[in-house]
């Protein structure tokens, strides 16, 4: 490890030398060329322009000896006599000097912009993870209300004493907190992962499944509310290779969304067909619909449409782990 860290200090070392060596014979380059139409003095104002890109790029580290570099290239092959850092003339002093202090100045001012930029990146960035706090936190305030809303009330239920309970009412409070519970756990499993999507990608284990079998298990977790949801197939589909974990996520999160903006009384359908070599599973539900703005926004992470909640960055993450 140490050795690489060291490898790469130099690398990165060896790559602003060059940077700086190649912007000094650009330039000199380009004053060679514009000699016969300019005075060789004048010329020498153009060395500022590497000054500032080696500060910009690398910083005043670099910037400092190639002005002076720069000076004394210009001193050795432009100015009489040449090729010898004697000068023959005062003027040329002073010329040499101020280019000097020039190039010094508008390096640090260079190195300067640049850590403003990147100190204005970085509050951008912290701004922006602030934002995604808030949005966690509010996400967090309206999915989790309703199955926290609904276990408080049954244990209540189950508490009250004035309340008497025969056993087919209390198997169906009890049914309702394990219902709730597993809606939590699959609540906070979504948002745990979807706060890691910048880590790296996720390991898929595709396997064989049939779509039954994938939208069974996920009514199954659907509780009573699968009532509500009417399946439509088309013949002949055959298997589908997926990552069956993944793709049931999407499965459940998708239902669960359809059903909360859908009246109780209105179905929710689903439709599964075949569509040029895949299957296509479209859910529908009879809610107020989403607003042509807010179609693209609500996959971001976090991000809550009027009509739509926060599952549909769900989707889009456990989709796209659950191909092939």
């Amino acid at each position: 490890m140490q050795s690489e860290g060291l490898n790469g200090g130099w690398g990165k070392r060896g790559a602003g030398i060059a940077f700086s060596i190649g912007a000094v014979a650009v330039v000199t380059g380009a004053v060679y060329a514009l000699r016969p139409i300019a005075p060789v003095v004048s010329l020498g104002v153009l060395y500022v322009l590497a000054v500032v890109a080696v500060a910009v790029v690398w910083g005043l580290a670099y910037a400092i000896p190639v002005s002076v570099g720069s000076m004394l290239a210009f001193n050795f092959l432009f100015l009489p006599p040449v090729h010898t850092f004697a000068l023959r003339e005062s003027e040329n002093w002073v010329a040499l000097v101020v280019y000097l202090i020039v190039g010094v100045v508008v390096g640090e001012l260079a190195t300067r912009s640049r850590r403003l930029a990147r100190q204005a990146v970085e509050a951008e960035t912290l701004r922006q993870a602030d934002a995604v706090k808030t949005a966690v936190l509010h996400a967090v305030s309206h999915d989790l209300r309703s199955p926290l809303t609904a276990i408080r009330a049954a244990s209540e239920g189950l508490d009250s004493p004035s309340v008497e309970l025969r056993a087919g009412e209390r198997e169906e409070l009890f049914g309702t907190i394990r219902i709730e519970v597993h809606r939590l756990e699959r609540l906070v499993n979504n948002l745990l992962d979807l706060s890691r999507l910048e880590a790296g990608p996720a390991r898929r284990t595709p396997e064989l499944w049939t779509v039954d079998a994938l939208l069974a298990s996920a009514l199954e977790q659907l509780g009573r509310e699968a009532d509500r949801v009417e399946i439509h197939f088309a013949a002949d589909l055959g298997l589908v290779r997926v990552d069956g974990r993944q793709l049931n996520r999407v499965l459940v999160n998708l239902l669960e969304n359809a059903l909360k903006f859908s009246s109780p009384s209105d179905p929710v359908d689903v439709t599964v067909e075949a569509d040029s070599g895949r299957i296509a599973v479209r859910v529908r539900d009879r809610g107020p619909g989403i607003a042509e703005a807010d179609r693209e926004r609500i996959f971001d992470p976090f991000e809550r449409g009027s009509n739509a909640g926060s599952r549909p960055s769900v989707c889009r993450f456990f989709g796209g782990l659950s191909k092939s």
